[in-house]
C-alpha cells in the first residue's frame, strides 16, 4: 500500500478536495474552515474496504510537508506494501554540554479567571465538552482538600536546544502561561489523593503551521481514574477551528476534572476508594485522533506525579504509614524520547509512513547527551519511555562500563509490594513507566556515572536484542547534600488488591487479536473508529482480556486506558513462559513481543463513557491499532 494518502486529510484550504468515500467512489466535500467538526474524512481512508485499502492513491501538493490534498486518482491500480524507509543517520552531536536543572520545579496552581462548571463553557470559549461526571460529588463538595487550580497552554517554542550542535528549531510543548515559552517535557504537576484538580489546557498551536504534526489537542492524563470527558479520548480533539467526531463544539480551551480518587471509589463507600489502588507516576500527553505520534515527537508530553498517606512526597513524614522515599528535590522524573535529525541537524519524522521514522537520538527530558549533577545521598528516578517507538534496556555504568546496582521499586504507575533490591538494568517499552532509587552516596565526590541503553533497535518494529552501551544521560556526584538523608526504601511498599480466582474464572473473556493488516495496524481485523464502540461494559463489571500477537516481527506495547489490569498468564510461541516480578503488579501498558499473549484480568468502576485500547508504538496508534470500549450504567 502507499501509504502517503494517509497524510492530514482533513487540512484543507477552500476550494481544496476532501476524500469522501461513498458507494459510487470519490467525490469532492466542501472544505470550509470548520465543516470537519464532526470529523468527516479525517479518518475516512481506514474505514475503507481491504481492496480499496489495497490501492496507492496519488496527491499533487505545492508543499508536501503542509499536507495540503488535491482530488485523488479516480483509477488506482494495486500495488504491493512498501519497506520501511532507510534515513541517512542524525548528525553527530556533542556530549555532556547540556544541563539539566539539579531539581525540578513543580507547577504552581494557578487562578482561573472563569470558575470551573460541570457543564460546556461554550459560549466562553470552552470546547463542546460533554459534562463533568459527579460534578457535585468529585468537585463541589468538599472532600479532604479543596479543589486546586492549574493552565496549562500547548503552544509552539520556535527555538528550542535539543544539542549545541543542533540550531535552534521548533517544538511543541506545554507552557505555564501565554507569555511563556513552552517546553518538553512540560511543566510538572505534583497532586495529591483526595485533591481535585481542574486543568485547564488551553490550545496556542499554530493553526497556520506547515510540517508534521496537527495543531489540535485532546490531552490524556496516563492513566487516571477519571471521567471519559477528561480523558483525552481520541476524538476530543479540539482547536478554535476544529473539533473532533465526539465533541460537539470547537474551542480555544478545555477543563479536564482529574478527581485524584482511588479506583474502588464505589464499591469501599469511603469518600476516596481502595489505596491498594494508588498510582504515583503519570504523565500527560497529547491523543490527536491520527496524530498522537507527530504532536507527541514534537514535543507535547509531561509529567503529572500523585501522592498519598503512604507514598507521601515527603521523606520526613512522622506518620507511622508513610513510605519516606526519597522525596523532591530528590524525586526526579526523566522521559526518554528517540528523534531523527536531517544533516542541518533539524527535527524530522515521516508520519505517514506506517513504520514510522524510528530515532537514533535520544532527547533526555528534551536534551540529547545532558548532564545531571547530583548530591551524595539517594534519588527517586520516575523512567519514562515516551517514544514514539523505541523500547530500552536501561544500566547504570561507570565511565570503564562496570554495571552498578539501583532498586527497583515500581512499573507504570504503581509501586512494588517490595522492592526489587540489587537490580543492574530494567527495561521499559514505549509508555512504561520504572521508579529506581539510586544511593549516590556510595560514591566519592567527583565521580561520573552514566545512564546507558543497551538495547539495540534498528527497525521501528521491535529490538533486535542486547548490545553495545549507549550513554544516555551523565550524573555527576558533585556535592554533598546540605542536610542529612533520612529517606529510605522499606522492605514493604505498597499492598496490592488480592485476586480471586472465583471470581476471575467466573469473568467473561474477550480476545483481542493485534495484527498487520493492508500495510496499517489492526485489532481484531478492524481499524480504529471513535464513533462506535467494540465493547460495552457495565459500570462495576470485571473481566478477563487476552492480548495476542500474531505476528513474530513485531512487538506492541498495548495501554488499555482507566484502570490497572493484573496479568495472569503470559505465552511465547504457544508456550507458557512466568510472568516476571516486575510485572507481577498492577499495570496499564502490557508489552507482546513477537508471537505471544497475555492474559489480564481488569475491572471497570466508578465512572462511565468512552474509552480506549491500543498499541502504544506511537506509530501503530495511529495507524489505526485502536479501539474504542464504553461503561455504560449497569441496567
Amino acid at each position: 500500500m502507499n501509504s502517503k494518502f494517509l497524510a492530514n486529510v482533513d487540512k484543507l484550504e477552500p476550494g481544496t478536495w476532501q476524500v469522501s468515500i461513498k458507494a459510487g467512489g470519490w467525490e469532492p466535500q466542501s472544505s470550509a474552515p470548520g465543516s470537519l467538526a464532526k470529523g468527516e474524512g479525517r479518518r475516512s481512508f481506514l474505514k475503507l474496504t481491504a481492496a480499496a485499502m489495497a490501492a496507492p492513491l496519488l496527491f499533487a501538493s505545492p508543499d508536501s510537508s503542509a499536507g495540503r490534498r488535491r482530488a485523488p486518482n479516480p483509477t488506482p491500480a494495486p500495488a504491493p506494501e512498501p519497506g520501511p524507509v532507510v534515513l541517512p543517520p542524525s548528525p553527530p552531536t556533542i556530549p555532556w554540554v547540556e544541563e539539566l536543572p539539579s531539581a525540578i520545579t513543580p507547577l504552581q496552581p494557578a487562578t482561573l479567571g472563569l470558575a470551573p462548571t460541570g457543564e460546556a463553557q461554550v459560549d466562553r470559549g470552552e470546547c463542546g465538552r460533554n459534562k463533568h461526571q459527579r460534578w457535585a460529588e468529585m468537585y463541589a463538595t468538599p472532600r479532604q482538600y479543596p479543589p486546586v487550580h492549574y493552565k496549562l497552554h500547548a503552544k509552539e517554542n520556535p527555538a528550542w536546544v535539543f544539542n549545541p550542535a543542533y540550531p535552534p528549531q521548533r517544538i511543541w510543548g506545554y507552557a505555564i502561561g501565554a507569555g511563556a515559552a513552552a517546553t518538553t517535557p512540560g511543566p510538572t504537576i505534583m497532586a495529591r489523593y483526595g485533591q481535585p484538580v481542574v486543568v485547564r489546557f488551553f490550545n496556542r498551536l499554530p493553526q497556520d503551521h506547515t510540517g508534521f504534526g496537527s495543531p489540535e489537542i485532546s490531552v490524556h492524563l496516563h492513566n487516571a481514574h477519571t471521567g471519559s470527558e477528561s480523558d483525552g479520548f481520541p476524538g476530543d480533539y479540539f482547536s478554535p477551528l476544529k473539533a473532533g467526531p465526539t465533541l460537539a463544539e470547537p474551542g480555544q480551551w478545555k477543563d479536564h476534572l482529574y478527581s485524584n480518587i482511588y479506583a474502588g471509589y464505589d464499591q469501599m463507600q469511603n469518600g476516596i476508594g481502595d489505596e491498594r489502588e494508588a498510582l504515583g507516576t503519570l504523565w500527560y500527553h497529547d491523543h490527536t485522533f491520527d496524530f498522537t505520534a507527530p504532536n507527541l515527537y514534537l514535543g507535547m508530553a509531561g509529567f503529572y506525579l500523585l501522592y498519598d498517606h503512604i507514598d507521601s512526597g515527603n521523606e520526613r513524614d512522622p506518620n507511622p504509614s508513610a513510605l519516606r522515599l526519597p522525596s523532591h528535590p530528590y524525586d526526579y522524573p526523566l522521559s526518554f524520547g528517540d528523534r531523527r535529525f536531517d544533516a542541518g541537524g533539524r527535527l524530522i519524522y515521516d508520519q505517514v509512513e506506517p513504520d514510522g521514522t524510528l530515532g537514533d537520538k535520544i532527547a533526555v527530558n528534551g536534551k540529547i547527551e545532558p548532564v545531571l549533577k547530583v548530591a551524595a545521598r539517594k534519588y527517586r528516578f520516575r523512567l519514562l519511555d515516551i517514544g514514539p517507538s523505541r523500547i530500552y534496556e536501561f544500566y547504570l555504568q561507570k565511565a570503564n562500563g562496570v554495571s552498578q546496582t539501583f532498586t527497583h521499586i515500581g512499573n507504570d504507575g504503581n509501586l512494588f509490594a517490595a522492592p526489587l533490591k540489587n537490580q543492574t538494568s530494567v527495561r521499559i517499552a514505549v509508555a512504561e513507566r520504572a521508579d529506581i532509587v539510586i544511593d549516590f552516596s556510595q560514591y566519592p565526590i567527583g565521580t561520573e556515572l552514566y545512564l546507558v541503553n543497551r538495547l539495540v533497535q534498528t527497525r521501528s518494529r521491535m529490538p533486535d536484542g542486547i548490545g553495545a552501551a549507549t550513554q544516555l544521560l551523565k550524573f555527576v556526584v558533585d556535592r554533598y547534600p546540605p542536610e542529612q538523608d533520612l529517606s529510605q526504601v522499606p522492605n514493604v511498599l505498597r499492598e496490592q488488591p488480592p485476586l480471586d480466582l472465583a471470581e476471575i474464572a467466573a469473568a467473561p473473556v474477550r480476545r483481542w487479536v493485534f495484527e498487520r493488516k493492508n500495510g496499517m495496524w489492526a485489532i481484531n481485523g478492524q481499524f480504529f473508529n471513535p464513533n462506535s464502540a467494540r465493547a460495552v461494559i457495565p459500570k462495576g463489571g470485571a473481566e478477563v482480556w487476552e492480548l495476542v500477537n500474531i505476528d513474530d516481527g513485531w512487538s506492541h506495547p498495548i495501554h488499555i486506558h482507566f484502570e490497572e489490569g493484573r496479568i495472569l498468564s503470559k505465552t511465547k510461541d504457544g508456550v507458557a513462559v512466568p510472568v516476571p516480578p516486575y510485572e507481577q503488579g498492577r499495570k496499564d501498558v502490557y508489552l507482546l513481543q513477537g508471537m505471544s499473549s497475555i492474559r489480564l484480568f481488569i475491572r471497570f468502576r466508578d465512572y462511565v463513557g468512552k474509552y480506549v485500547m491500543h498499541c502504544h508504538n506511537l506509530i501503530h496508534e495511529d495507524h489505526a491499532m485502536m479501539l474504542r470500549w464504553d461503561i455504560k450504567e449497569d441496567d
